[in-house]
Parts: C-alpha cells; structure tokens; sequence
C-alpha cells in the first residue's frame, strides 16, 4: 500500500511516498481502508520537530474509511459494526495511508447519508466545537458568547452550534474575508481584533458576555478576559499566535471573579460511550443540516507535502482533507 512517511523531521518535504506492507489488525484493533484523511496542524509540529515523535512515523489520526477486517478477539456486532461498515476516527495513528489500524473502541459509524468526505471534516473540528458548547461551558439559550477565529474550521462550527442552542454570537476574525465567511456561519456580530473587548462590552449594553472562547492565545487572552461578563468565563482552547505568559490570578477577582480553563478533547474522549455521543450528535446535526462544515480542499495522497505547505501558509478557509 502507498504511505506517506517522515524518517527525518523537516520542512513539507520531509513526507515521502514509500509503499508499505498492510498492516494487520491485532488485538482490540481494525483494519481500515482510508477513504479520506484530516489533515490537522499537530502533524506539521511534528513534521517539523516541534513535537517528538519516534522516526520513522506515518502522520495521521483521523480518518474515514470501511472496515475491511477484525483482531481476533474485536466482536464488530458487540459495537453495531460489521466488515464493510464506513466508520471515523480522530484518535488513530498512520491515516496518512491507503490503510491503518485503529482501536476499536475508538471508532464511531458514520451515518449511511453522510458522505465520506463531509465525514471526514467533522471528528476533529466537530467534537472540539461539541465539547466546548456543550461540556467545557453548557451554553443556554439568550447568552451571548463571544468565537475568536470565527472563520476557522472549529470557530465556524462552533458559531453553528452556538446559534442552534440559542445563544447570541459575536464573532471576530482578521480581515473582511474572514469576516464575511464568520456572517455566514451565522454570526450575530462579527468584529475585527482590536479593541473588540470594547465592543463586546457596548454589544452587551455594558454587561460582557457569558463566554469567551480563544483559540488565539498569546494576542487576545488580555482582551478575552476583559470582555466577559462578572463570573463569566474564559475558555482558552488554542495558541494560535503563541502560548499564553504567566497570569496572575488575582486579576481574574479584580475583574468580577472570572473562571478560566484550558481544556483539551483527550479530557473530553474519556470511554467509546462519550465518543460515541459527542461524535454521534456532531454526525446527527450534520445530517440534520445544522452543522455544515467547510470543505476546503483535498490533495491526493502522493501531495501531503503540498497539503502542509497550504495551511502552514495560512491558505485554508476549512477542512483540508487528503484523498488516497
């Protein structure tokens, strides 16, 4: 089979097309032939050596392909799978590849009138955007919650889940472009970056917002916090323009006792039951038409290396997938 694999780490010529054996399905794991696979910056950090990673690895974890066979002791009907079946993952390894192994246990159907490749958009991106709405902070109808990065792939989803539960949603991204694909996931009000704490505060009739999610980091996190109401919260869930210096947390009394937290999905993903629900409700409401992901584009296999240098370069307006 045709994989994509780095032996040492690089820049995006460091993914090389080699053919491989098939890997077999051992205990508790599938076989799955990869009908498309999501292409996520944690693999360019550890591309690049920003992340350790043993050398030689395969990049990859999430993925949407069929079953084509079993460990001997996974019991597919047990799951409500079978040989055949079209299922998704996020927590694999080695998707970049005509086939991988996964878990079993970490391994959800996908919906039979649920493309492929519309699938593959949402494991990732879809139960970030889920765990943040619906667990991180359980968002009520008529609050208002603030999205950063409101074009991006889970900024966009989350501003779709947000309005489905009735929240208001101010949103803010970095140029018109962006601003105008964050209206169109249904942002209530879309701001540029500076001063929008500001903004938040005239938006809300001086009150702040019941939430702040930012996956920005390092530039907003001031602004973030400002913005939120007294006990509101600040949900810190990237770094985009780096990571977030030393906070002293009595600023969070002086500014109407806040809460702050930096989840993560792995705290989300604790058992197949809650991957199972969260990833099934992001499927559900896909199918329902209340969640629409943006495709940006796909790269055959062989161009992995083209893919990385596409979002590194900040090219991407959504999901970039790879089609093997």
């Amino acid at each position: 089979m045709t994989a994509i694999v780095v032996e040492q780490t690089g820049g995006p010529e460091a993914l090389t097309t080699q053919t491989r054996e098939i890997p077999q399905p051992g205990q508790g794991q599938v076989l799955v032939r990869t009908e498309a696979t999501g292409v996520n910056f944690i693999e360019t950090y550890q591309r690049s050596g920003v992340y350790s990673v043993e050398l030689p690895f395969v990049p990859g974890a999430e993925a949407v392909g069929l079953i084509e066979a079993a460990g001997p002791d996974v019991d597919l009907e047990a799951l409500g799978l079978r040989v055949g079946a079209r299922v998704a993952t996020c927590q694999a390894s080695g998707t970049y590849a005509e086939r991988f192994v996964a878990d079993a246990q970490k391994i959800v159907a996908v919906p039979e009138h649920l493309d492929p490749r519309t699938a593959a958009c949402l494991p990732l991106q879809g139960i970030t955007a889920q765990y943040l709405s619906r667990s991180t902070v359980p968002v009520q109808q008529d609050q208002t919650a603030v999205v950063l990065a409101g074009a991006g792939g889970v900024g966009g989803l989350l501003i779709q889940l947000l309005k489905h539960l009735g929240a208001e949603v101010i949103a803010t991204a970095s140029t018109d472009e962006k601003r105008r694909i964050a209206r169109e996931h249904g942002a209530d009000h879309v701001l540029g970056y500076e001063g929008f704490a500001e903004r938040v505060r005239e938006l809300t009739g001086g009150r702040g917002a019941d939430v702040v999610y930012d996956s920005v980091g390092k530039d907003t996190f001031d602004q973030s916090v400002q913005a939120l109401r007294p006990r509101g919260t600040a949900v810190l869930y990237g770094g985009a323009s780096g990571q977030v210096p030393p906070f002293d947390l009595q600023r969070l009394n002086a500014l109407g006792s806040l809460y702050v937290t930096r989840p993560s999905i792995g705290a989300y993903l604790q058992d197949r039951e809650e991957l199972q629900a969260r990833l099934g409700e992001v499927f559900d409401l896909a199918e329902a038409g209340v969640l629409r992901p943006t495709l940006d584009t796909t790269f055959p296999l062989a161009e992995a290396a083209e893919a990385h240098r596409h979002l590194e370069d900040r090219r991407s307006r959504g999901k970039v997938l790879l089609i093997p």
